[in-house]
């Protein structure tokens, strides 16, 4: 079997304390290119519908001529999960994000956030 660095990315993702699942999201199609996750959450959903708050974000970006600014992480924030928005901005890598949903009452949000960005840096596409 074939580990690829997607796999890698995405293992990693799901040791994150409270990681209910992980996807990585081509924000042009809204496919989901890589999921991992034990929760009963589909990710191919998320993946679609979170599609569409990148893309918003980017619009309104532009519309407010931001065009300096860039997305670190789009936080949102359930009763009971974390849902955060990585859109990648490595070289080759412009068009996807990470999708992380978390349990609320078990993830340290600040932890999650530092340990994306590293996968980040560590993922080639």
């Amino acid at each position: 079997m074939l580990v690829t660095n997607l796999d890698i990315a995405l293992k990693t993702a799901m040791t994150i304390e409270g990681a209910m699942g992980v996807a990585l999201v081509d924000y042009h199609s809204g496919m989901a290119l890589g999921t991992m996750g034990n929760s009963g959450l589909d990710l191919n959903i998320a993946a679609a519908g979170n599609t569409e708050v990148v893309r918003s974000k980017l619009r309104t970006l532009e519309m407010l001529d931001l065009h300096h600014e860039t997305i670190e992480d789009i936080l949102i924030t359930l009763t009971g999960q974390y849902h955060l928005i990585r859109p990648l901005t490595n070289k080759g890598s412009e068009g996807h994000f990470l999708y992380l949903a978390l349990d609320r009452n078990r993830a340290n949000l600040a932890l999650a956030r530092l340990k994306l960005r590293q996968i980040e840096d560590s993922l080639t596409l």
